[in-house]
């Protein structure tokens, strides 16, 4: 028998007779759980109990976010493997990814639990005599939190984390294709203390339950995880609107990973198949550009090949398995897509790029490398999203970094290099959120910023201690004694 979830609403799960069949990209065949579709009175619900919960919730004292937080965190490290199955079941990750994303929101929402105990302020002396003036942060409000199904875990680890640490109240959105993992996330939180009302789930579609909630006079902020055109739609109906909210926008990436001549090979190799073609490549962070100098070019493509001719792609609860597979049919068809795309370009498919059978019915497809790449096509501009990357030869390092500038991305780079000279220059002068040297592109620590430039972000950062800077209002107070 097939599990049915609701939503959770000023602590109450409502039940809908409207259901998103929550289906295993490795199997077809595996219903997890049957996820009810919120409505848009079910959203203006939600909303009004943030409301009502946030004028006790952000006064209460620091500790009691801190335990509140501590709790939840140890349940998720203690429920790990359990959590991670089910997101890579739902979601198609390999297991080992799976698990490793459920330790790392557990960690996440460790570190949170601390920052609520180090919310600081400054004491500045007023120009006035006998005047002082204290600086301090408040949390927000009522935050509407968006998320993508790629880390479906970690990302609203990061976002509710530290909404609530901050002392807001959150109304928060999952992405469709993965209602499991947020909504056994919202359990434990609610189980781990939470008042009714401060942490609210609608599950839905996007078009309904997030246009409802990014449009919403009473929501103060969103913070959201997706596509760029998505985010630019959230930005008009939020910004351009009577509400005029604050937002945190973190969207789309076409990352570079600069391999000059010095590499050292089976590195730059390892950091380009890891960061471009692990969890099929969907990944904001992945490295689907490869700017590969002459001197080094033919040994790396040669090895990469190499490298995925091994690789092990199948189904994600299988151990021995590398990659799992796409998400859905729709992403797989993207995929087929810009591979025909690449081909009528002129780009070399110098290995892969073809549908996989497996035992069981799944979106599974092989990873595609293209060379002979140039820095105009689609391919190499546009971002993909799936398990394709593209090498592009460039004569040396001017030629590489002028390479890896071009594009309206600004999320993740990288270079690999023994040159201390051009790392150093690399990390000044690449145009990007979050710069690696000899890494992949993808991957960051859970209390260091997050975020791009250009077309990825817009907004403050996330995660770390820099989340205070849009989770909390700065408030400047004066005081005057025995003054008039």
């Amino acid at each position: 028998m097939v599990e049915r979830y609701g939503n959770l609403i000023d602590d109450e799960w409502v039940t809908t007779d409207s259901l998103n069949i929550n289906i295993n990209p490795s199997d077809t065949n595996d219903i997890i759980g049957e996820y009810a579709r919120a409505s848009e009175a079910d959203v203006h619900a939600a909303v009004a109990a943030a409301r009502q919960a946030f004028r006790a919730w952000s006064h209460t004292a620091p500790l009691v976010r801190h335990d509140i937080l501590a709790r939840a965190s140890a349940e998720v490290a203690q429920r790990a493997d359990e959590l991670g199955r089910l997101l890579s079941r739902e979601e198609g990750k390999t297991l080992v990814e799976g698990v490793g994303e459920a330790k790392r929101a557990a960690q996440v929402l460790a570190f949170m639990a601390g920052e609520a105990l180090r919310i600081g302020g400054e004491r500045i002396a007023g120009l006035q005599e006998g005047s002082d003036a204290e600086v301090t942060r408040e949390p927000l409000g009522v935050i509407g939190v968006i998320t993508p199904w790629n880390f479906p875990i970690a990302i609203p680890s990061w976002k509710i984390g530290a909404a609530l640490a901050y002392g807001n109240c959150v109304v928060f959105k999952p992405a469709e294709l993965v209602p499991g993992s947020a909504w056994e996330l919202v359990s434990i939180l609610r189980r781990a203390g939470l008042p009714p009302g401060v942490l609210n789930l609608v599950m839905g579609s996007g078009r309904l339950v997030g246009g409802v909630l990014t449009a919403h006079k009473e929501v103060d902020a969103i913070s959201f995880t997706g596509s760029v055109p998505t985010g630019r739609g959230i930005a008009a109906a939020s910004v351009a609107g009577p509400a005029m909210k604050r937002l945190q926008l973190e969207m789309g990436g076409k990352n570079p990973l600069v391999v000059l001549d010095d590499a050292d090979l089976d590195l730059a190799v390892e950091c380009a198949v890891n960061g471009a073609f692990y969890s099929a490549g969907q990944r904001c962070t992945a490295s689907s550009r490869l700017i590969v100098t002459d001197g080094i070019h033919d040994r790396f493509v040669q090895a990469v090949v190499a490298r995925l001719e091994a690789l092990r792609i199948g189904h994600a609860l299988d151990a021995d398995n590398q990659i799992g597979p796409v998400v859905d049919q729709s992403q797989l068809d993207t995929d087929l897509e810009y591979l025909e795309i690449g081909v009528r370009e002129n780009a070399v498919l110098r290995w892969g790029g073809k549908r996989l059978e497996r035992p069981t019915p799944g979106f599974y497809l092989q990873p595609a490398l293209f060379t002979d790449v140039q820095p105009d096509m689609r391919i190499a501009r546009e971002e993909i999203f799936g398990p394709i990357a593209s090498v592009l030869r460039v004569s040396g390092y001017e030629e590489a970094l002028a390479v890896a500038n071009d594009t309206e991305f600004g999320l993740s780079s990288g270079i690999c290099t023994s040159s201390l000279k051009y790392a150093t220059h690399f990390k000044r002068h690449s145009e990007a959120g979050i710069v690696k040297v000899n890494q992949g592109t993808s991957g960051l620590d859970f209390h260091l910023p997050f975020g791009g430039r250009k077309a990825s972000s817009y907004g403050p950062r996330e995660q770390g201690r820099y989340s205070a800077e849009f989770y909390t209002i700065v408030k400047t107070a004066y005081t005057s004694a025995g003054m008039v």
